[in-house]
């Protein structure tokens, strides 16, 4: 930790005072707190992105679609549109927000963004097929509403309880608010991490009871895609553009540079919203380059560049022990209530 960050101590202080009177506020019922009775989990986390919440719900979505009809319901960050909006085949990730448009192009599940998620609710009934199972993205601290199944998702790399909070560190909230979630799931581990280590981690959660600790790690596939082709990421033999606006790129950095790809990076910050003038220096700098991004970046760019120019490298989660993944679905299937 960098000697000057204590300097913002006091400011973490107040924020931790607000936030708590908050969170209690809600637990004495003087905010009230809509409890939904339909089959419904939500995925967040304690920290300012770049846990992998957006993985999670893509792998709850492939779970869950195979025997019901999931919905995705989001914010909606950095959408330009305001209320609720149903997603539709006009939809842009700039309509409604990179990572709603990336699971509704990618899964082809119904997807609603609405600051208020409550009043998300008021327009399942325009979608058909009547939605069955709703998934909640980012809604730990969004406590105007109960989802019977809370998942709370926190890196290897950045645990929460190593955190503190904004702006001293990462957390949005006191640590007490992982008591929220019945599931824990440490994403992006080491696909090679020791039970020793996972042991160590799960005495520093300390779960209580009726909680849950997974491990899963991020699966890079070997196939770049878009929306009409798709090539083998060994087919890349010379140098490539690497484009990324996410939280935290240094996985995939690393996993390219282990596959002894040569990539010029340009790194941009979290959602990132790009400018004509960004795109024509991208243009000129690449000229006959490829260029590669995420998936989430992808619904960002790929109406500014041919699907000759741009691809991006799906990802997908693991658990680390197949047991886990099992016991895990067992929890989410117990959750959901037979229509």
């Amino acid at each position: 930790m960098k000697r000057w960050s204590v300097l913002l101590f006091p400011f973490a202080w107040i924020y931790g005072v607000v936030t708590t009177l908050r969170n209690c506020f809600f637990d004495w019922g003087w905010i009230s707190s809509y409890p939904i009775e339909q089959s419904s989990i939500g995925v967040g986390n304690l920290s300012v992105g770049g846990t992998g919440k957006s993985v999670v719900i893509d792998f709850l979505i492939s779970h869950l679609k195979i025997d019901h009809i999931p919905v995705v319901i989001s914010r909606g960050y950095k959408r330009s549109t305001r209320g609720v909006v149903i997603a539709t085949e006009k939809s842009t990730a700039q309509t409604l927000g990179d990572e709603p448009y990336q699971m509704y192009s990618k899964q082809g599940v119904a997807v609603v963004v609405a600051e208020k998620r409550v009043a998300a609710l008021k327009v399942l009934n325009q979608i058909k097929p009547h939605p069955e199972v709703l998934l909640f993205d980012d809604v730990l601290q969004h406590r105007y509403l109960q989802p019977k199944l809370m998942l709370l998702t926190t890196t290897y790399s950045n645990p929460y309880y190593s955190d503190h909070l904004i702006p001293w560190g990462r957390l949005r909230e006191s640590k007490s608010g992982a008591k929220r979630a019945s599931i824990l799931l440490v994403t992006k581990c080491p696909k090679n991490l020791s039970k020793t280590a996972r042991q160590e981690i799960s005495k520093r959660i300390n779960p209580l009871p009726n909680q849950s600790v997974f491990f899963t790690s991020i699966a890079y596939h070997k196939k770049l895609l878009n929306r009409q082709k798709e090539k083998a990421l060994a087919s890349l033999s010379s140098s490539f553009f690497l484009i990324t606006g996410i939280a935290n790129p240094e996985p995939l950095v690393n996993f390219l540079k282990e596959e002894g790809k040569i990539f010029e990076h340009l790194n941009y910050p979290n959602h990132h919203e790009f400018k004509p003038e960004e795109i024509e220096e991208i243009k000129k700098r690449k000229q006959t380059q490829t260029i590669v991004t995420t998936e989430k970046d992808f619904g960002r760019l790929e109406s500014y560049f041919s699907s000759e120019e741009l691809f991006y490298l799906p990802i997908t989660m693991e658990f680390l022990e197949e047991k886990e993944a099992k016991e895990f679905k067992t929890l989410v299937a117990s959750s959901i209530t037979k229509n």
